[in-house]
């Protein structure tokens, strides 16, 4: 891919989104738009910079990675948003999910377990304007109880069981996808329904571990 002298890098975003994100099937609009609209480059350290719209996922630092770009359009996707919601983000990494997520619904919410990282990602929200992105720096195990309850929730490291505190955080409607599993992980989608919860199983995806409280194994 040749790389662009231009600041906003919208041909290397184009070309992200016509090589890598239509044609393994995403086919949502707002979606689209809003993979072409990011700057994605703008969410990775200096050092990494150059392979930004590359079809991988790249380090952030601190053990931590931001996620390929397909990954981050699928569970996009899959959660089907809608303008008016509120959406629940744990494992904020650089804030790239996140800025994603504010191009399509009102309040984000997101929680990073490592402090630096979550800094890292407040900075750069800030600069690019995403003033409806609340950052946390926490554990994102319990949630965020005080702003449930949430229309979808994305968790971005792999737990090996559902935390049930966000499960009880969602609204009745709501949708929740992660990963789980350790060694072997899946990509789930859970939606709350007035009878209980719903679980779909989408594609094998690896993803770093959920670390914290999640990693104790309890099923509270």
């Amino acid at each position: 891919m040749n790389q662009s002298n231009d600041f906003s890098r919208q041909a290397e975003r184009d070309w992200m989104v016509d090589t890598q994100i239509v044609t393994k099937g995403i086919t949502d609009p707002a979606v689209i738009a809003a993979m072409r609209q990011v700057p994605r480059h703008q969410f990775i350290p200096d050092q990494e910079s150059e392979d930004a719209y590359g079809d991988y996922p790249l380090s952030i630092g601190y053990d931590q990675t931001i996620s390929q770009p397909f990954i981050v359009a699928y569970m996009t996707d899959a959660l089907k948003l809608q303008p008016g919601e509120k959406v629940l983000e744990i494992g904020t990494g650089s804030g790239y999910q996140a800025a994603i997520l504010a191009e399509l619904v009102v309040q984000v919410f997101t929680i990073e377990i490592v402090k630096p990282l979550a800094q890292f990602a407040r900075d750069n929200l800030s600069m690019l304007g995403y003033d409806q992105v609340w950052v946390r720096a926490g554990d994102g195990y319990q949630g965020w109880p005080e702003e449930r309850p949430f229309e979808a929730i994305i968790i971005t490291a792999a737990p090996d069981h559902i935390p049930s505190p966000l499960l009880e955080q969602l609204a009745v409607g709501g949708r929740l996808i992660l990963p789980v599993g350790d060694d072997s992980q899946n990509l789930v989608l859970i939606r709350r329904t007035e009878e209980g919860y719903q679980r779909t199983e989408l594609l094998p995806v690896r993803f770093v571990p959920m670390t914290g409280e999640a990693e104790k194994g309890i099923v509270k």
